[in-house]
């Protein structure tokens, strides 16, 4: 049987990521996507073309996916491809964080309208067509999911979080000393442990 673990990194972020993760699935490839876009339309049809075509050479395939990588790939109608996910900081109500990011830069939904995209001062662009497009399309998503998540995560709250691991029968972990990235020493250990324990009790309740 073969099986794959593929990896949708973050803003910012790299298939080369996926590196890291290799130890923790022996005998499993793994690998990540390089996406060349950045709408949810976009690259959650990058994300599905992939995952179909990789499922045809790979019988089981388990997710990985970072920050705005799990937003994408809810988005691209994979759920049925996907034996399992693991969420990392994952943006999941992404109408509440453009709000959020409104609210901070002090942009109206009319400005935002009539403007199309407006630059904030923090380095984020405010797009009419994402939140357009989010209030559309809301998140489907039916996988067995686990979500790691740092209790000082500034971008998504833990109620947020909260709310989807309750609506999606997710399972929710929490590092009290973890931020959104997760890139310490002590996080990554911690991350490192979280799927172990993940994949021995997936593996456990299959026998």
């Amino acid at each position: 049987m073969k099986d794959l673990v593929l990896y949708i990194h973050g803003k910012g972020g790299n298939a080369a990521e996926s590196e890291h993760y290799r130890p923790l699935f022996p005998g499993r490839e793994v690998t990540g996507l390089d996406y060349q876009t950045f709408t949810p339309w976009e690259t959650g049809g990058e994300i599905r073309d992939a995952v179909t075509m990789l499922h045809t050479e790979y019988d089981s395939i388990t997710l990985i996916a970072n920050s705005i990588g799990a937003f994408f790939s809810m988005h691209a109608g994979i759920d049925g491809l996907i034996r399992k996910a693991y969420f990392i900081s994952p943006v999941v109500d992404m109408e509440r964080l453009i709000s959020d990011m409104m609210s901070r830069a002090d942009v109206t939904e009319e400005q935002l309208k009539a403007e199309g995209v407006i630059a904030t001062s923090f380095g984020e662009d405010l797009s009419w067509d994402w939140l357009c497009y989010v209030r559309g399309h809301p998140v489907r998503w039916n996988v067995q999911t686990e979500i790691l998540y740092g209790k000082n995560d500034a971008l998504i709250s833990y109620e947020t979080l909260m709310l989807f691991a309750a609506e999606h029968h997710a399972k929710l972990t929490v590092m009290e000393n973890g931020g959104h990235w997760f890139h310490t020493d002590g996080q990554m250990r911690f991350l490192d442990e979280w799927i172990r324990n993940g994949e021995a009790e997936f593996m456990e309740k299959k026998r």
